[in-house]
C-alpha cells in the first residue's frame, strides 16, 4: 500500500507539474481559470481529472467537442510515479529521497518547458532550491559545501558557454541549463555534479545524432538530460564516489 501511495503522489504532482510547464510560458496563472479543454475551453468534471485514469475513462477525447488528447498526458503522470517510486525503494524515506523527489520533479517540468518552449522557467528552479535549503536545515548538512559547489558550477557552464560561443560562433549553451546547473550543484556537490555532465552529454548524444538526422534540427534542449544525468548519478552515488575517491 505504501508503494501505491509513493507512485500515485508522483502521477498526482506530475499532473500539477503540467499545468505548471504549459501555463508559466504562456503568462497564464496555475490557479484560474480550472483546468479546461484547450480547444473548447470547457472546464472538466472531476472525474476528467483523475490522474492516468482520465484519459481512459473519456477514452481520450474531450467529452464535450470530442477534440483527441494527447497520450503524452497520462505517460507522463506514468512517468513521474514511476521515478517517485524508483526514489523511494532506493533510498526509502531519507536526505536522499527527499533530493531525488526534487529532481524528478524539475525533470518533468523541465522535460516539457525545454522540449516545447526551449526554456528553463527561473521561477521553477527558485522554488526547488528553497526546498534543497530546507531540507538541508531539517537534516543538517553542511550546506555551505553545497552552496559553494552550485557556484563552481555555474562558473564552470558559464565559461563552456562563452567557449563555445567562440568556438561555433553562436550560443552553444541557454543560459537557463547555467542556472540548472547551479541548482544540481547544491544537490550532488562538485564532483558528483561533474559526473552527471559527463553522463548527461552521453545520453543527450544520441538524441542529437536523431535531432539532427532525422528531425533536421541543429538545437537541441538539453536541460532534460542535466537533470536526467543527475537522478542517475544520485542514484549510483555510492558506487561512483568509490570509483573517484
Amino acid at each position: 500500500m505504501l508503494y501505491l501511495f509513493i507512485f500515485i503522489l508522483g502521477s498526482i504532482l506530475t499532473s500539477f507539474y503540467m499545468v505548471v510547464a504549459t501555463r508559466i510560458p504562456n503568462n497564464e496563472s496555475i490557479v484560474k481559470p480550472r483546468s479546461h479543454c484547450d480547444k473548447c475551453h470547457k472546464q472538466l468534471k472531476w472525474y476528467e481529472l483523475i490522474p492516468i485514469l482520465s484519459y481512459f475513462i473519456v477514452k481520450g477525447r474531450c467529452p464535450n467537442c470530442k477534440n483527441k488528447l494527447s497520450i503524452l498526458y497520462p505517460l507522463l503522470e506514468i512517468l513521474g510515479g514511476i521515478l517517485f517510486l524508483i526514489s523511494f525503494l532506493k533510498f526509502k524515506i531519507s536526505y536522499d529521497f527527499f533530493l531525488s523527489i526534487i529532481l524528478s520533479s524539475l525533470f518533468i517540468i523541465i522535460s516539457i518547458t525545454d522540449f516545447k518552449y526551449y526554456i528553463i522557467l527561473d521561477s521553477v528552479l527558485i522554488v526547488s532550491e528553497l526546498f534543497i535549503i530546507i531540507i538541508n536545515l531539517l537534516f543538517k548538512t553542511n550546506f555551505l559545501f553545497y552552496l559553494l559547489s552550485g557556484l563552481l558550477m555555474f562558473m564552470i557552464m558559464l565559461l563552456v558557454k562563452k567557449l563555445g560561443d567562440i568556438l561555433f560562433k553562436r550560443e552553444s549553451l541557454g543560459g537557463g541549463d547555467i542556472k540548472l546547473m547551479f541548482v544540481i550543484g547544491t544537490i550532488l556537490g562538485l564532483k558528483l555534479s561533474l559526473v552527471s555532465i559527463v553522463i548527461s552529454s552521453f545520453i543527450a548524444l544520441f538524441y542529437a545524432l536523431y535531432s539532427l538526422y532525422i528531425l533536421k534540427k541543429e538545437e537541441i534542449p538539453f536541460g532534460p538530460f542535466l537533470v536526467l544525468g543527475a537522478f542517475i548519478t544520485l542514484l549510483l552515488k555510492n558506487s561512483i564516489l568509490s570509483l573517484i575517491i
